[in-house]
């Protein structure tokens, strides 16, 4: 029973990239398990990326109201692997955008949001 609810809740954090007219491309992908974190917070993620010939780089940032981090991993193209487990440290209260961005060598092919919350004494703690 606690692995069947531990599943639905990652699957209910899953994210799908549309391309602004209802259609969904399956490009990039954020799992995580939670919305709320406490601060000093560690947010770990998995980034599910399709493969394919112009993927080059998967840029994942977490963008927050006083703090910013991201990361970098080169692609392989379509012999990469479909599953990257990504982890932010130590990030403080407030606000945070989590962005999963493949590219090519000359642009962002998809992209996928997710929206976080830090609480703690930065952020009126909750």
């Amino acid at each position: 029973m606690i692995r069947f609810i531990r599943i639905l809740a990652l699957t209910a954090s899953l994210i799908t990239l549309t391309d602004g007219v209802g259609s969904a491309k399956s490009g990039v992908e954020i799992k995580i398990s939670g919305r709320y974190f406490a601060e000093p917070a560690t947010v770990q993620m998995i980034i599910a990326v399709e493969p394919a010939s112009d993927n080059r780089t998967l840029r994942v940032e977490a963008d927050g109201d006083n703090m910013y981090c991201a990361t970098e991993v080169p692609l392989s193209g379509s012999n990469e692997k479909r599953l990257h487990t990504i982890q932010f440290k130590n990030l403080m209260a407030g606000e945070y955008t989590l962005r999963a961005q493949v590219l090519s060598t000359s642009s962002v092919t998809s992209q996928a949001t997710e929206e976080i919350m830090v609480s703690g004494a930065g952020a009126g703690g909750w």
